[in-house]
């Protein structure tokens, strides 16, 4: 990871938000090639989700034909949007305070193991990575009971990784910043919802939200959408949109950061339909990032336990992939799944709903201690009348959420790749390349002259022009072809174009393919049909 880390810095994939500055935890900025390759995945599933879709087939494994369209919603939103979507009651992590280090965790992150010297006996707990967990518990264990190096075989550390939460002796655990023992406090709730206020008076009537999520966006525009678009259950709406998380404890590169993308799709179906919507968009988002590249075996779907579901969800499943930060045999989440109900355009009608209603009963709106709905939605009727058999009913939702970040790094660990290949004497060389799949390539071709001299920059400028109209490419005149194949490489451009001296006499050009090395020689008119049939 610390080398898929290094590189994206390098060549200008990811930086540090305000890094002159120190840096801002929890953000990311996107450079030259990230911001190319985030786009190219977002446009990826935008044309295989949206606009691509033929809604006059029946899709393969699909109940029944289906259109989608899409929206782009406000990142603010009316506030009662969130109180009545349970946001404001219900979107919380738990967080303990440390009273010696005055530092902040999140409750459910703080994991350690027991340490002992002799008959003393303490919980070291760390935020370190899971890989170095242990050699952080034992540098933190030695330290606390005063071990020099030489002593170390005194020290005991227990093999079982343990979370703050499992632990009843509070009074033994030394928190991750702190040198004295029982520091933590007690767990208590944190919303992660970023507060900011409209317009200039800032009071508490002022008080809105960043939006933590962009499928409310979509739920209050469920009548629009019918009304305008004439489309007909089933249908999807689509939206690509930031999103805003105040994380407690960002970590892990991108991978929970406090401003992220999401790409969402909210399905609109019958009820009696929602089962099998549900399967076919688990099976047809799971073949989505394989057909991108990654790999079978780093994927799982795995479906949530009754505890885990969200007070709205019947029942959700996630797209887990193995990120190289985790523990071997431990995945991390990409999209989840969610079977909604009728949660959300019920919620916006009548107010919010009371989770904690009987299983088995029709859930009741939420009411204060007047007896009065405790927040009172639009009073809009969000239910849908079929054209065909006049049946007023209000639609279950499917919601496929995906994370372009998270998406984007897992396909560039999955991309990341070491190996040999022979240099210009049949010597081989350590080879870094990443092994991105051509549509989400952030450079389709580089475009090299051999030398610069006898005319060969000049018709390398006039293929780059050309090739400019059509796709996203590069030129570069500077050092060694085997060293301007390496930074290619680097940047996973799967297609590098040479014009050498036989260029001069045919019109044709050398293309080499970055992961087979295959070069083949092709004319300069046929460039454009051949990399776009390379691409496609």
């Amino acid at each position: 990871m610390d080398k898929i880390v290094s590189l994206c810095k390098r060549r200008g994939f990811l930086f540090q938000s305000s890094e002159i500055y120190g840096g801002v935890q929890g953000f990311w900025d996107y450079g030259p090639l990230g911001v190319e390759l985030k786009r190219n995945l977002k446009d990826a599933w935008w044309q295989d989700m949206i606009s691509s879709h033929n809604e006059l087939l029946v899709p393969a494994n699909a109940p029944t034909e289906f259109e989608m369209v899409g929206l782009d919603c406000t990142i603010i939103m009316h506030p009662q949007v969130w109180k009545c979507s349970g946001h404001y009651d219900l979107f919380h992590d738990h967080m303990v305070d440390c009273k010696e280090s005055k530092k902040r965790y999140r409750f459910d992150q703080i994991r350690g193991r027991w340490c002992s010297r002799g008959e003393q006996r303490i919980f070291v707990t760390t935020m370190a990575e899971a890989e170095q967990e242990e050699d952080e518990v034992r540098r933190r264990g030695m330290k606390y009971f005063k071990l020099r190096a030489k002593n170390a075989d005194e020290l005991t550390i227990e093999k079982e990784s343990l979370t703050f939460d499992q632990i009843q002796e509070r009074e033994l655990v030394l928190a991750p910043d702190a040198k004295s023992l029982d520091t933590l406090t007690e767990p208590r709730e944190f919303n992660l919802m970023f507060k900011t206020t409209l317009g200039a008076l800032g009071g508490e009537a002022d008080v809105t939200f960043l939006r933590p999520e962009t499928a409310q966006g979509i739920f209050v525009n469920f009548k629009n959408v019918v009304d305008t678009s004439r489309v007909k259950i089933p249908f999807g709406i689509g939206q690509v949109g930031k999103s805003f998380r105040n994380e407690i404890t960002p970590r892990n590169f991108t991978f929970r950061s406090r401003e992220f993308e999401q790409m969402e799709i909210e399905f609109f179906c019958h009820p009696d339909q929602s089962k099998q919507w549900y399967q076919y968009w688990r099976d047809r988002r799971l073949k989505w990032y394989t057909e991108l590249g990654l790999s079978d075996e780093a994927l799982i779907m795995r479906e949530h336990h009754v505890e885990e579901l969200a007070h709205y969800s019947v029942g959700t499943a996630d797209i887990e992939y193995a990120f190289p930060f985790l523990p071997e045999g431990e995945y991390g989440e990409l999209e989840g799944i969610a079977h909604r109900g009728d949660f959300d355009l019920r919620s916006h009608m009548e107010g919010k709903l009371d989770p904690n209603s009987p299983e088995g009963e029709p859930m009741q709106v939420e009411l204060n201690e007047h007896g009065k709905p405790k927040y009172k939605g639009s009073g809009k009727d969000l239910s849908y009348r079929d054209p065909i058999t006049n049946e007023r009913f209000i639609p279950h939702v499917i919601e496929p959420s995906a994370g372009a970040d998270r998406a984007a790094l897992a396909f560039l660990c999955e991309a990341y790749t070491e190996d040999k290949v022979p240099d210009d004497k049949g010597e081989l060389q350590e080879r870094t390349v990443m092994k991105l799949h051509p549509r989400l390539a952030p450079v389709k071709a580089a475009i090299f002259p051999l030398v610069k001299k006898d005319g060969m920059p000049e018709i390398a400028k006039d293929i780059y022009s050309e090739l400019k109209k059509h796709m996203n490419v590069f030129y570069d005149d500077k050092g060694a072809v085997g060293k301007r194949y390496r930074r290619q490489d680097e940047a996973g451009t799967p297609y590098c174009i040479t014009v050498d001296t036989d260029t001069l006499n045919d019109k044709t050009v050398t293309i080499r393919d970055r992961d087979s090395l295959e070069q083949v020689r092709i004319k300069i008119d046929d460039l454009v049909s051949e990399l776009g049939d390379r691409l496609s």
